[in-house]
Parts: structure tokens; C-alpha cells; sequence
């Protein structure tokens, strides 16, 4: 270990091995070193079963024998779906992390809205015929669909005379006459948003969302998510092989003592007696408590259900969101719902994650009205967790710590 690197990375989660696998193959020689003696850190894939059970309910606990074989799970604690024409798919193919990993395409989409759950209306058959919203709005949105597909910041005359660097989004909202309910659902379930800041910003980023959200539907047709076939902890591994090939060394259960400084800068890590030098770290907020602030809570539910979620046409997974006005919050609530056509539960049984950002000294109340659309819950999993961001840009230590992972899906 007692080597010089370009650059240590700490950490196995999803940000961290995507850095180790980008800098390996831009020719960077790089050390990967995780406490944990898996990969994935906090958005790590449990299996088999019996892995959850024990760190949720301790170490004797077993999960019932109808839930079959404990090697047919694959539960993510964090699990994330792919927007198909993002940014991370696009990275996925550039670097050839697919040959690695298969991936699926996530079956439905859908919002809450006055107690019950539609399907999110993403193009325009779809906006003409949905029951979220009467007749007239439906054109009015069409209309806004049409016009977002047009848009093009470098082009004004598509602009339809709204200045994208002094108008809001809520200025476009009401000039295609759109509702409430109608904005509500654009914002938080096809733009994303997670709050309704965003309203009174300019709406080129909000329109580039839209339209993200869109090509993403045009790519698959169900919905614009992908899901890798045995959970999300494959994409870290996917990047480690990557890094691996490029010559970048891994290192599993390992033990960082602390971090070395010279003049406020970083010149190597700890760990053992021994000192690995380096030029930049790279690390998850845990490595590095000093150096990061603590932004608020996050609660997730893992439900382990043994049917599908009411209301969603036997999807055999999907998204939910409910938007925060419609359950008087001001953070929306995320369902996913994933099962045996991901591999990641056996035939019949299906993985559902309720999560949001705690509002409340009572999270675990915030979470029902997404607990309720589920029906019958087998079990239930539940943690809240500190969310974490850097306290700077690390360019003067070259430290370079990721964000905690946020409640969305």
C-alpha cells in the first residue's frame, strides 16, 4: 500500500466508483479503499435476504419461509431509477460499463392526486386522454408539451415572447392558462422538482427537464426509467471492473485511520501504520466528519409486499410520486416499486421503497400516505438517515466529498 497515486478514492457508493472508473481510464493511477467488506456503501444491494433481516432487525433474525430462496433477493437500500436519455446512461455507454450490466425498463409512472393515482401523461395521445385533468386543460397542455418540445434557448423566435432569462416558470404556467393541479404534476413528476422553488426561477432549466423526462419516454415507451437486472449495486461494480481494467486497485474491508496533511493540502490516507500517498481524495461523507455539515434527515420504507401496488395496472414495477401539496408537505413523497422482472425478488414477491426528506420530529408519520397505497405489507424495513453535504469545494485541500444521497427515486 505504500505506494504514490494520482488519486484515493474512499468509498464504494455509486459517485464514488463512477469517479474511480472515469479516472482510471483517463490514465490517472487510482486507489479504492472501503471499510465495508462489500461494495455499494450506502446505495449497496442486500443479499440474500437474510443480509437485510440482520442488519434491520439484528443479527438472529430470518425472514419467514414463503419468502423463498434468500439468493433470489437482491433489496437496495437506496434504490435509484435510470432517466433512459440522462446523463449517467449516456456515461454508461461512453465508457462501456454496459458490457457489464443489463438493464430494464421500468413499466409505469404515476402521480397521486386527491387520494387516488393516475398515470402520468407524458406525451400528447396520452395528455388527451388521461383523467387527471377535463377537457379544455388537456388541450392547454398539449399545447405547453408542444411548445417545451420546440423550445431552443439559442433560437428566439421559439421563446413564444417569453424571455428565458427574466421569465419564470410560473409566468409560462399561466401564460398556457395551465391550473394548479396541472403545474403540480408537470413540475414534480415530469420536471422532477421536489419542491415549488423552482417556480419562481427562469424556466429554461425546468423546460430542459420536461423535455429530458420526454426523450427519455421516446426511447422505451413504457415509462423513461431503466432499472438494472439485480439491483443498483451492480452499477458500482460495473465501474470497479472498469477501473479495475484501466489499473486502478481496490481495496475491501479496510480501515481508514485518517487523512494527511501538509500546508491545509492532502498528501496521502492512514490506514494501518501505513500511509498511501496521493494528490486528491475522493471519499463519501463518513470518511471525513470535519468536513461536511449536516443538511437534514431523509426516512425511507423497504416494503416487501407479495403482490403489486393497487391502482397501477399489475405494473410489475414502477414510480409513484406524491406531490407535496397534495398531502400538505412541502417535500414530495417517492414510491418505487421493483420485483422478479428485475431479479431482484422471487416469482410473486415485490420490493417497494415509500421515501422523503424528514419534515417532522415523527418521520416515520410522514411516510403513511405513501404506505397506504401499497395495501398489505409483508414487511417492513425502516431507517432515517442524516444527509450530508461538503462544507466546501475541496479545491484547496483537494478533498472531494460527494452529498448524501437524497429521497428521490
Amino acid at each position: 500500500m505504500e505506494e504514490e497515486y494520482d488519486a484515493i478514492v474512499l468509498g464504494t457508493g455509486l459517485k464514488e466508483c463512477i469517479l474511480s472508473g472515469l479516472l482510471s481510464v483517463s490514465g490517472k493511477k487510482v486507489l479504492h479503499i472501503d471499510r465495508n467488506n462489500y461494495y455499494g456503501g450506502e446505495s449497496a444491494s442486500l443479499t440474500p435476504l437474510e443480509q437485510l433481516y440482520e442488519k434491520f432487525l439484528g443479527a438472529s433474525a430470518k425472514p419467514p419461509a414463503d419468502m423463498g430462496r434468500g439468493r433470489d433477493w437482491n433489496v437496495d437500500l437506496i434504490p435509484k431509477f435510470l432517466m433512459a436519455n440522462g446523463q449517467l446512461v449516456k456515461l454508461l455507454i461512453h465508457t462501456g460499463v454496459t458490457r457489464y450490466l443489463e438493464f430494464k425498463s421500468i413499466e409505469g409512472s404515476y402521480v397521486y392526486k386527491g387520494g387516488k393515482v393516475y398515470k402520468v401523461p407524458a406525451d400528447e395521445t396520452e395528455a388527451l386522454t388521461t383523467s387527471l385533468m377535463g377537457m379544455f386543460e388537456k388541450r392547454r397542455f398539449k399545447k405547453f408539451l408542444v411548445w417545451v418540445q420546440n423550445f431552443d434557448p439559442a433560437n428566439s423566435s421559439t421563446w413564444d415572447g417569453m424571455d428565458p432569462t427574466k421569465t419564470t416558470m410560473q409566468q409560462v404556467y399561466e401564460k398556457f392558462g395551465l391550473d394548479e393541479n396541472t403545474a403540480d404534476f408537470t413540475g414534480h413528476s415530469l420536471a422532477l422538482f421536489r419542491n415549488d422553488q423552482y417556480k419562481n426561477e427562469p424556466y429554461p432549466p425546468a423546460v430542459a427537464k420536461i423535455r429530458l423526462y420526454s426523450d427519455s419516454l421516446a426511447r422505451y415507451g413504457k415509462s423513461p426509467y431503466l432499472y438494472p437486472l439485480y439491483g443498483l449495486g451492480e452499477l458500482p461494480q460495473g465501474f470497479a471492473r472498469l477501473s479495475a481494467i484501466y489499473g486502478g486497485t481496490y481495496m475491501l474491508d479496510k480501515g481508514v485511520d485518517e487523512l494527511v496533511y501538509e500546508n491545509g493540502r492532502i498528501v496521502g490516507v492512514k490506514s494501518g501504520g501505513e500511509v498511501a500517498k496521493c494528490k486528491q481524495v475522493y471519499c463519501d461523507p463518513s470518511y471525513v466528519k470535519d468536513k461536511v455539515k449536516k443538511t437534514g434527515q431523509v426516512i425511507r420504507a423497504i416494503c416487501l409486499l407479495n403482490h403489486t401496488i393497487p391502482n397501477t395496472n399489475d405494473s410489475q414495477s414502477c414510480q409513484i410520486i406524491i406531490p407535496q401539496k397534495q398531502v400538505g408537505r412541502h417535500y414530495d413523497i417517492y414510491i418505487s416499486l421493483v420485483s422478479n422482472t428485475n431479479m431482484t425478488a422471487p416469482k410473486g414477491w415485490y420490493i417497494a421503497m415509500v421515501s422523503t426528506t424528514v419534515e417532522t420530529a415523527n418521520p416515520e408519520a410522514e411516510i403513511i400516505p405513501g404506505l397506504q397505497l401499497l395495501g398489505p405489507i409483508a414487511e417492513k424495513f425502516v431507517c432515517v438517515s442524516d444527509v450530508y453535504e461538503p462544507i466546501d469545494d475541496g479545491l484547496e485541500s483537494q478533498v472531494f466529498i460527494s452529498k448524501t444521497y437524497d429521497p428521490t427515486s
